[in-house]
C-alpha cells in the first residue's frame, strides 16, 4: 500500500475510525486537526494542523472529510480548493455528509435516487458542499456518504441513562434512522478500494432498521438492568429543547441503504440498534479491568 495515502480531514469521532482502519489496512495515513497538540494520533497515523496540510495533500492518492460545513461552506474546500483540483496523484474523495439532505418525508422511505430536499440550513449547507466536492475533483471518483444518527461506544443512550439525563420522549410514528461508528468505518474502506470511474457516488449509511428513540432508551436500559425512563410526550420535551433537538425532531424520514452495502458489497456489522448496543457493552467490558 506504498502508494495509497489517504488524507482524512477532521480527526474526530468518526475521522479517528476511519484513519485507524486505514492504518491498519496497511495505508499511508494523515490526519488534520486545528488543535492537533490536544489529541493523540492512532497508531500508524500522522496527525498534522489543519493549516500546513498544503503539502501533505499533493502526495494523497485519497482524501476524505469528515468535518461539517459552516456558514462559510466547506471548509477543506475553501482551504485548499485550488490544491486539491490541481492534484495530479488523487484518485477518490469521499465526503462524509448527511441523511438530513433528503428533508422532511412525513415518514415515507427515501434511498440513494431519492432527489435532496433540504428543509433545514444546516442540511442546506451539506448539499452545497456535496456539489462543491463533486465539481472541485472531476476527475476523481467522488462518494458522498449521507450519514444517519451516528453512534458507538463513548456515544450511545447508555451514556444519557449512566449520567442520570435519559428521557424517553414520545411522537406517534416519528422514526430516526441511525448508524454505529464501526459501519461508518467499514463503508468509507470499502468504498476507497473500489477501482471506480471519475464521477460522484450516493451512499446511504443508516442501518436497516429506522426506530423511536425512546425504543432504543429502554433496550439500553434493559441491557444496563435499569428502570427505563418514563415516556414524556413530544409537545412536553419540545419546550426545553434545544434548536439544533427541534430541528432534529422537525422531520421524520425512513433511509435505505440496500444499494449501498450492494454496492460496497458487504452487510452492516450492526443492522439494527440491537446488535450495536450490545457491542458497545462487550466492548466496555472487554476495555475495563474485571
Amino acid at each position: 500500500m506504498g502508494d495509497m495515502h489517504l488524507i482524512v480531514f477532521g480527526l474526530g469521532y468518526t475521522g479517528t475510525a476511519i484513519a485507524s482502519g486505514a492504518a491498519a489496512l496497511g495505508w499511508r495515513v494523515t490526519a488534520t486537526s486545528r488543535q492537533p497538540t490536544l489529541r493523540a494520533a492512532p497508531a500508524g497515523v500522522v496527525l498534522i494542523n489543519f493549516n500546513h496540510a498544503g503539502p501533505v495533500l499533493a502526495e494523497a492518492s485519497h482524501v476524505v472529510q469528515t468535518a461539517a460545513p459552516d456558514e462559510q461552506g466547506d471548509p477543506a474546500l475553501a482551504r485548499y480548493g485550488g490544491e486539491l483540483t490541481a492534484s495530479q496523484r488523487l484518485r477518490w474523495a469521499g465526503y462524509l455528509s448527511t441523511t438530513g439532505v433528503y428533508g422532511d418525508r412525513d415518514g415515507a422511505w427515501v434511498d440513494e435516487d431519492t432527489p435532496v430536499a433540504p428543509t433545514v440550513a444546516r442540511a442546506q449547507r451539506r448539499v452545497a458542499a456535496e456539489q462543491g466536492w463533486s465539481a472541485a475533483l472531476p476527475g476523481c471518483a467522488i462518494d458522498l456518504f449521507r450519514v444517519a444518527g451516528i453512534y458507538g461506544p463513548g456515544r450511545s443512550a447508555f451514556d444519557d441513562l449512566r449520567s442520570g439525563q435519559a428521557r424517553r420522549v414520545f411522537k406517534p410514528g416519528h422514526l430516526f434512522g441511525r448508524i454505529h461508528r464501526d459501519d461508518i468505518a467499514a463503508a468509507v474502506l470499502a468504498a476507497m478500494q473500489q477501482a471506480r470511474a471519475p464521477g460522484p457516488r450516493v451512499l446511504n449509511l443508516a442501518d436497516d432498521e429506522p426506530a423511536a428513540s425512546a425504543e432504543v432508551t429502554a433496550e439500553a436500559a434493559r441491557l444496563l438492568n435499569l428502570a427505563a425512563p418514563p415516556l414524556t410526550p413530544f409537545a412536553e420535551a419540545v419546550v426545553s429543547m434545544s434548536p439544533m433537538g427541534r430541528s432534529f425532531w422537525s422531520e421524520n424520514r425512513r433511509v435505505r441503504s440496500e444499494k449501498t452495502q450492494q454496492r460496497l458489497g458487504l452487510r452492516w456489522r450492526y443492522p439494527t440498534y440491537r446488535e450495536g448496543l450490545r457491542a458497545i457493552l462487550q466492548q466496555e467490558a472487554g476495555e475495563r479491568p474485571l
